[in-house]
């Protein structure tokens, strides 16, 4: 099988910083007064691993809910001697002006901002610290960071009637940044002077200028001779923007596109103008003019376009102004733009809406900086998903992932992002995805349940969960999912098909885990969730797929699992299962279900005397006769009765029924079971039915446990033969066959259990040398 470029496992690197982080009092640092975090003495990191360190905290921070931020995590890097950091990226609410404050003695190289929205013009004093060093700053969508707060009257008692006021900074300039190169302004706030800002730069190489309106970009022709990459996306250009643009002979990449539903723009684009980029800016590889409305047609006759192979050489361009290109373009940005469906584009990459790639490429090219672009895409590739065949699965994935990932509480893209998670995770691809790359769709799937309340995301996450395997593959991350939908079954006005799909996965999560992970779930809460559904769904006078699932999970949580058995009596649950009885009497497949539970709360000694009622007594006995879902209720309820019967006749407290009456209709019943009956249950243990048989004080009961042996072994000899071998029940079977008491159809069938296995251990004994 090929390796998937996904499936290579983690680094040693990327290890380590996690765990670290995870544990920063147990690795690098100590708590200085129980509170402030304080890096060790001896401990001496070079910037490769301190950049790695912060942007992965940022990253942590940012996608795992788990994960606890520290007051005083970026003070451990203010001290050069002993911390080095050179390329940092932070992003959003996690940085505040103190944190930068703390690393201003670093020699920062990198440093991009994306939407740190608390920093404010206390950071611009911090920005000059690094002025030295700095080659490339991105300040994108830092909305605040020209603003400082200004207290008119200055003293304690003017502050209560005037509070701090919101003041531009107007005299800030990159004055002393001789060596920046490359920056980033984009969603400047209006009011900024960008000219007088950039006028001490000496050599830019790449600006960015996106959503900011500029009439007069003259002052661009200053770096005519350094400017390699200009990005105006969002401006509304004119016919001087244009002049200015085709000055800037040096430049490789050129982005004028923006998002065509923004605002009303009066530029359009012309023959004309794509004609003047082509002869005046010959170095250019990339260029993105998605968006742009054609003034005038810039395409090839239909006909000639259509002809031979599709072909990327300018020559055979379909779009005219492309035919004096000197060779074809690294990437074209066409996005919504009617040029992308045409047959020869010359580029190696070209964004767009026409087909899979193209529109792979735009959310590439626009997740960072433009959700508003990108969930439109993802939503074309949500389109290809369902309806046609993903071809290339791993990079949609990914690149799905780091969409929800990035954009964390943008409503669209969690939304479209979730929707096309569903059909790309879904059975047909699931040969091609690695357990690494299903965690980490898991992770953002329950990043959005966390994040989201609303209902299309719940209901999206939660199909999207049902394509994995259950529990197997959620195991890693139990707990949260088992609170996510707890969570999401606890809200009061629930939607019916989340509730229904929800209440599934409780019942599959609980089905076929460790004894422990039960009682943690059950402590969560879930066994009373649990019974509040069913009680709603009883007022409803409601028997659906709901009420049946919600006893099954109580079944399933039930098992060999007393606290949880113990929570369910404590809720009322008996009375709930008595008026279920009632109120839904044709019901086989909830009688069924309800009595699987009831059998693991009998299995419990200690709470057997409070089933020990006349009534609750009459309901097993009379259940004894069911033929519902084959012998699945009678079989439930006479193995409640073998339980209670194996306490002894002193343990039977009533008058009615009586003790040896109800032995009877034991007996009646088992003689009427099929010993061939196929089975809707699943034992994982045969030790609650193994040691009814050691014991005289119920023949009756050692009769049951026998037949549901002896059924299970024959009907699955593969799974139930070494099981019960494993368990030590053959030499309990031995011993019962020798006992006086036990009735001699008891140990008839016990001898062909025994037989049975023997014959099994036989045919399954590796004979090979």
């Amino acid at each position: 099988s090929l390796k998937m470029a996904s499936d290579s496992p983690e680094s040693l690197m990327t290890l380590c910083t996690d765990y670290c982080l995870r544990n920063l009092e147990g690795t690098l640092c100590y708590l200085l007064d129980n509170e402030t975090l304080r890096l060790h003495p001896d401990i001496f990191l070079p910037s490769e691993i301190c950049d790695k360190l912060v942007n992965e905290y940022v990253e942590l921070v940012k996608t795992d809910s788990v994960f606890e931020p520290h007051e005083s995590f970026f003070t451990l890097f203010s001290d050069p001697r002993s911390t080095r950091l050179a390329r940092i990226h932070l992003r959003e609410q996690i940085v505040q002006d103190q944190d930068l404050e703390a690393i201003r003695k670093q020699d920062l190289v990198e440093l991009y901002l994306t939407n740190c929205e608390k920093l404010t013009a206390k950071s611009l004093q911090t920005l000059v610290s690094f002025s030295h060093t700095l080659i490339s700053l991105s300040l994108f969508g830092c909305c605040n960071i020209f603003y400082e707060e200004e207290n008119p009257g200055g003293c304690e008692d003017d502050c209560l009637v005037n509070p701090t006021r919101q003041v531009l900074v107007k005299d800030f300039t990159f004055e002393g940044f001789s060596r920046l190169r490359f920056l980033n302004l984009g969603r400047l706030i209006e009011g900024v002077n960008v000219e007088t800002l950039l006028r001490p730069l000496a050599s830019l190489a790449a600006l960015d200028l996106s959503g900011i309106q500029l009439n007069d970009v003259g002052f661009l022709t200053q770096w005519k001779d350094s400017l390699v990459s200009l990005v105006l996306y969002n401006m509304d250009l004119s016919e001087e923007h244009i002049q200015v643009i085709a000055q800037l002979r040096k430049l490789r990449h050129l982005d004028i596109s923006r998002d065509h539903l923004s605002s009303y723009y009066k530029f359009k684009l012309t023959r004309r103008v794509l004609n003047l980029f082509v002869e005046n800016l010959v170095n250019l590889t990339s260029l993105d003019i998605s968006g742009h409305t054609m003034l005038e047609n810039c395409t090839i006759p239909s006909m000639e376009e259509k002809m031979g192979q599709t072909s990327i050489e300018p020559a055979k361009s379909s779009i005219a102004p492309f035919r004096g290109l000197k060779r074809p373009l690294q990437f074209l940005g066409l996005f919504e733009t009617s040029l992308c469906r045409l047959t020869h584009i010359p580029a190696y990459k070209v964004s767009g809406d026409k087909n899979e790639e193209q529109v792979l490429n735009a959310i590439e090219a626009y997740t960072e900086h433009r959700p508003e672009i990108t969930s439109r895409a993802i939503n074309l590739l949500f389109d290809i998903a369902r309806i046609e065949r993903c071809s290339q699965l791993l990079r949609a994935l990914q690149l799905v992932i780091t969409a929800l990932k990035c954009h964390k509480d943008d409503k669209n893209i969690q939304v479209t992002g979730s929707a096309a998670l569903f059909y790309l995770t879904n059975s047909e691809y699931r040969m091609e995805q690695s357990v690494k790359l299903r965690r980490q769709v898991i992770q953002v799937v329950l990043n959005g349940m966390e994040s989201y309340q609303e209902v299309t995301v719940q209901r999206n996450c939660c199909l999207t969960l049902c394509n994995f395997s259950i529990p197997e593959e959620l195991e890693f991350q139990y707990r949260r999912v088992n609170e996510l939908l707890l969570n999401i079954l606890n809200q009061s006005r629930q939607d019916e098909s989340i509730q229904r799909i929800a209440v599934h996965l409780c019942n599959a999560l609980v089905c076929q885990v460790d004894n422990d992970h039960k009682e943690a779930v059950g402590k969560m809460g879930f066994v009373m969730t649990m019974l509040k559904l069913i009680q709603k769904k009883l007022a409803d006078k409601t028997c659906d797929q709901v009420m049946e699932f919600s006893w099954s999970a109580l079944w399933n949580i039930t098992d060999e699992t007393p606290d949880n058995c113990e929570m369910f009596l404590n809720y009322s649950g008996m009375k709930l299962f008595l008026e279920c009885l009632k109120e839904f009497p044709e019901k086989q497949e909830l009688h069924r279900n309800m009595l699987g539970l009831l059998g693991n709360v009998a299995e419990v000694k200690e709470l057997r005397p409070q089933l020990m009622t006349s009534q609750f007594i009459s309901v097993f006995s009379n259940l004894l006769e069911s033929k519902a879902d084959g012998i699945e209720v009678s079989y439930n309820a006479c193995g409640v009765l073998s339980h209670i019967m194996f306490d002894g006749p002193e343990a039977w407290g009533i008058c009615e029924p009586h003790r040896e009456d109800v032995v009877k209709r034991m007996w009646a019943a088992i003689q009427s079971w099929d010993i061939n009956s196929r089975r809707n249950i699943n034992y994982r243990s045969f030790e609650p039915i193994l040691r009814l048989l050691p014991q005289g004080i119920s023949p009756v009961s050692q009769h049951w446990a026998t037949w549901a042996l002896y059924n299970l072994v024959s009907v699955y000899p593969d799974k139930y033969c070494p099981l019960l071998i494993k368990e030590g029940g053959i030499p309990l079977l031995k011993d019962m066959i020798k006992m006086a008491s036990a009735r001699q159809e008891t140990k008839e069938m016990a001898r062909k259990v025994i037989e049975h296995c023997s014959n099994f251990k036989e045919e399954n004994m590796d004979t090979s040398r």
